[in-house]
C-alpha cells in the first residue's frame, strides 16, 4: 500500500502506539511515538536500549541544547543520544512541556547527527498531521515486525496534496445572518475531517468578500475569551451580508494546524506565562502550521480566482496569490480586545505580522 492510504494507516498506527517506518533518500527510520507508547512497548521496540530521542529544534532549544544551529527552524529534527537514565519516563519529560516545571531536567543532553534527515523531518510533519507531540524513539533501519507500518515521504506529500480535495456535496443552509446561504462540503478520500464553504448571497460580477477561518472549537462553539475567533467568525458573516456577496471558508486546521489537543496544551503553557508563539515552539511545532493551499483549491472548485480577502494576516494573502488566486483587496478585520485575549492579539500583531 502506498500514497495517502499508507499515510492514513501510519497515522492510525502512531496514535495506537505502534511503530512506523519512514523511508528517506538515504535509508529508513523506524519510529515509536513517545506520546502513545509506554514502557512495555518501548522495551519491545528497542530491545538493546539504544534508540535515540527525536525532537524538533524548537523543543531542543527549550531544553537548552544550545549547540543546535538548527534551533532557528522550530520544526527541524534534532536527535538526542540515548544514555542509561533516558528511560521512558525521562523521554516523556523531554517530549511534553507540561512536565517542564514538575520534572527536574536531567542532563546534559548530547545531540548527535540525525541519520536520514529527510525521514526525520517527515516524522515531525507526520506527528503534526496526527495531532500528537512531535517526539519519537528512533532506530535507524527497518523492522520486520508485523505491526510496523511503512511509508515514504512521497506518501506524506500525497496525503497533504490539496489538489486531491473535491466537492462532496452542497445544500441550502439558512443561517441567522442569511436565510439564503448555501453550504458546500469538501473532502479527500483518506482525511478524517471535511472543510466547508458558506456562500452568502450570489455572484454579481464582483470579486467576492472571502474570509479564511480556521476551525476553533473553543472559540467558535464554546465562546472562549482567550482568542477572537468566535467574534471574528460572526463579524465576517455580518460583513458578507452587508456586502451582498461573500464566501466563508471554514478550514479544519484547529490550533493553527497543530490540532485540538495540542492547542489546549499550548493554552496550558500560556497559563504559565508563555505567549502563543513561544507555546507552540515549546511544544515542538512551527508558529503556524496551517496550509492555505487548501483554501486556494476550494476557491478554484468554486470557480473564484479573484477575491477580496477579509484578513489582518499578510501570510494568507501571500499563500493564496502563490497558489494562483488574485487578491484584489485586503480588507482589514479588527475587533476589540477583552481582558483575556489582549496579550494574544498583541502577540499576533508584534510577532506574527498581523496588520490592520
Amino acid at each position: 500500500m502506498s500514497g495517502p492510504q499508507a499515510t492514513a494507516r501510519a497515522i492510525d498506527a502512531m496514535r495506537r502506539g505502534w511503530p512506523v517506518a519512514i523511508a528517506g533518500a538515504s535509508g529508513v527510520l523506524t519510529l515509536l511515538a513517545i506520546e502513545s507508547a509506554d514502557p512495555v512497548r518501548l522495551a519491545a521496540f528497542d530491545t538493546e536500549g539504544s534508540a535515540g530521542v527525536l525532537l524538533s529544534a524548537g523543543r531542543a532549544a527549550t531544553l537548552k541544547l544550545a549547540n543546535q544551529r538548527e534551533a532557528a527552524v522550530p520544526d527541524a529534527p534534532v536527535l538526542v543520544a540515548r544514555v542509561a537514565w533516558l528511560n521512558f519516563a525521562a523521554a516523556t519529560a523531554l517530549a511534553d512541556p507540561q512536565f517542564d516545571l514538575a520534572t527536574p531536567m536531567k542532563g546534559p543532553f548530547r545531540a548527535i547527527a540525525v541519520p536520514v534527515a529527510d525521514a526525520a523531518a517527515a516524522a515531525l510533519r507526520l506527528a503534526r498531521i496526527a495531532g500528537i507531540l512531535p517526539a519519537f524513539f528512533v532506530i535507524e533501519g527497518g523492522q520486520d515486525a508485523d505491526n510496523t507500518h511503512a511509508l515514504s515521504i512521497a506518501d506524506i506529500d500525497a496525503h497533504e496534496d490539496a489538489g486531491r480535495l473535491a466537492i462532496a456535496t452542497r445544500a441550502r443552509l439558512p443561517i441567522a445572518h442569511a436565510e439564503d446561504a448555501e453550504i458546500v462540503a469538501f473532502r479527500t478520500p483518506e482525511a478524517a475531517g471535511e472543510h466547508v464553504a458558506l456562500l452568502i448571497g450570489a455572484p454579481d460580477g464582483r470579486p467576492p468578500l472571502v474570509r479564511l477561518h480556521s476551525e476553533c472549537l473553543t472559540g467558535d462553539v464554546l465562546g472562549s475569551l482567550k482568542c477572537d475567533c468566535g467574534p471574528q467568525l460572526d463579524a465576517a458573516l455580518a460583513a458578507m451580508v452587508a456586502d451582498g456577496w461573500g464566501i466563508l471558508l471554514y478550514l479544519r486546521q484547529e490550533g493553527r494546524g497543530i490540532g485540538l489537543v495540542n492547542k489546549l496544551r499550548a493554552y496550558a503553557l500560556q497559563d504559565q506565562g508563555f505567549d502563543t508563539v513561544d507555546a507552540n515552539t515549546r511544544l515542538g511545532f512551527a508558529v503556524d502550521a496551517r496550509d492555505f493551499g487548501v483554501a486556494a483549491r476550494m476557491l478554484a472548485l468554486l470557480k473564484q480566482d479573484r477575491i477580496r480577502l477579509l484578513t489582518n494576516n499578510p501570510a494568507k494573502v501571500a499563500a493564496l496569490e502563490a497558489a494562483g488566486v488574485e487578491v484584489v483587496e485586503r480588507v482589514p478585520h479588527a475587533l476589540p480586545a477583552n481582558a483575556h485575549n489582549a496579550r494574544y492579539l498583541a502577540t499576533k500583531r508584534d510577532r506574527t505580522g498581523h496588520q490592520l
